[in-house]
């Protein structure tokens, strides 16, 4: 068995809501062992012996079926939720101003120079995340990165978290 996250893209905001108890639930019908969540933004933690691709498309699929509108789902094993902790470039600055966003597959290397209105956020590539430092916090900035259009960000806070919990099922 591999422990795995899944990271849930806009869900309980801006009027798409899912109740954890209700990915939780889904998850248990889809056979996944020892279903968890944590906080409400979409973070689901899990046992399986299915292949990342499986377990995308079985959630993706579950979601939409009960909220009647498509979900996104990063997914990733313990180890790659230590790993991405671990590679964060801005680990000096204060986890709640980095966030990693996760994509399907490696970032495009113009993502940097494709940034638009950038002012003091710094940003890094990684395996399948984009790093982001937001040196005055996400809600006032302006940034806009065209590659993270399909993808989920979580801050660096909540990653570790994650990683942790992830490690303890693995």
């Amino acid at each position: 068995m591999t422990a795995f996250v899944a990271l849930l893209r806009a869900v309980n905001v801006g009027g798409r809501q899912l109740a954890m108890a209700d990915l939780k639930r889904i998850a248990g019908e889809l056979g996944l062992d020892n279903p968890t969540t944590y906080i409400a933004s979409g973070n689901l933690l899990f046992a399986s012996r299915k292949s990342e691709r499986e377990l995308k498309k079985a959630l993706e699929t579950a979601i939409e079926n009960h909220m009647g509108k498509p979900v996104g789902v990063m997914i990733r094993t313990a180890g790659d939720m230590a790993a991405v902790a671990a590679a964060n470039p801005f680990a000096d600055q204060p986890g709640n101003r980095v966030v990693a966003i996760f994509l399907d597959a490696s970032p495009p290397k113009d993502t940097v120079t494709a940034a638009k209105n950038v002012a003091d956020e710094r940003i890094a590539l990684g395996r399948r995340e984009i790093y982001v430092h937001y040196p005055n916090g996400q809600g006032p900035s302006k940034l806009k990165i065209p590659a993270v259009a399909t993808g989920t960000a979580r801050n660096m806070n909540s990653v570790a978290k994650l990683a942790e919990m992830a490690k303890e099922m693995a």
